[in-house]
């Protein structure tokens, strides 16, 4: 279902977007990324590789009108890197996942204000050259159950098609493995940032039925929670 503050643009579809499950490769090898992301709210959140996420800023400026471009990757629709890179929740860390990310209704704490986001969607629009009343969910790229920024414009775009849509799956089984222990968060984080169709594959991470499991262990998996478990 839509999520609260974040709804849909009106009326006109995207061709050709295909809101279809990810299938994780049999064959790929695990990450083995163990940052953490910073608390403090300066430093960005680390993994290994070298990649890094900033701490996420509402006086970040929204980028300019016809300056993004949506791209594909297996298939499914992907915002534009420079854009929209991702950002990350400062008060949030792997520290205090108990009391954030991993608590139950713990979004609902930051999600911003439907008013907001819906100035913020619509120059989103503009700066994405999407026709107007494009079908799509503002979405946060780093979910905010993964310690996404709430009101970054860096974290945030249109993204085309259904609701529920195939990122959400992937962003519920991430937080599964992060609450359960898997994976530290900021791996999590940053391989949602870089590609959510290939998160599974590039966190060392399978589903099997209801669980997420890493794919070198097999036999350690966590099972779906409740509470925030919207994919957002």
């Amino acid at each position: 279902m839509p999520k609260k503050g974040l709804r849909p643009l009106q009326a006109v579809r995207l061709a050709g977007v295909i809101a279809a499950g990810i299938v994780a490769c049999s064959a790929c090898t695990p990450s083995h990324a163990t940052g953490q992301q910073s608390s403090g709210g300066k430093a960005p959140a680390q993994v290994s590789g070298g990649t890094a996420l900033s701490a996420g800023s509402s006086s970040t400026p929204l980028p300019a009108a016809g300056s993004c471009r949506l791209g594909d990757r297996n298939g499914q629709p992907t915002p534009d890197p420079s854009c929209t890179p991702g950002a990350v929740n400062p008060q949030v860390s792997q520290a205090n996942i108990a009391t954030t990310v991993c608590k139950s209704g713990w979004t609902k704490t930051v999600r911003p204000a439907t008013g907001k986001t819906s100035r913020m969607k619509d120059a989103t629009a503009k700066a994405y050259t999407l026709p107007a009343g494009e079908a799509g969910e503002y979405d946060h790229l780093v979910s905010l159950e993964l310690g996404g920024a709430p009101d970054d414009p860096r974290n945030l775009w249109v993204e085309p098609g259904k609701i529920p849509n195939a990122k959400d799956a992937v962003e519920n089984k991430l937080k599964d493995a992060v609450c359960g222990g898997l994976i530290p968060l900021a791996t999590a984080q940053t391989a949602i940032a870089r590609s959510w169709t290939t998160a599974f594959d590039d966190t060392g991470l399978r589903v099997n039925g209801g669980s997420v499991c890493l794919r070198a262990e097999p036999s350690r998996c966590a099972r779906g929670r409740r509470g925030d478990s919207t994919g957002e």
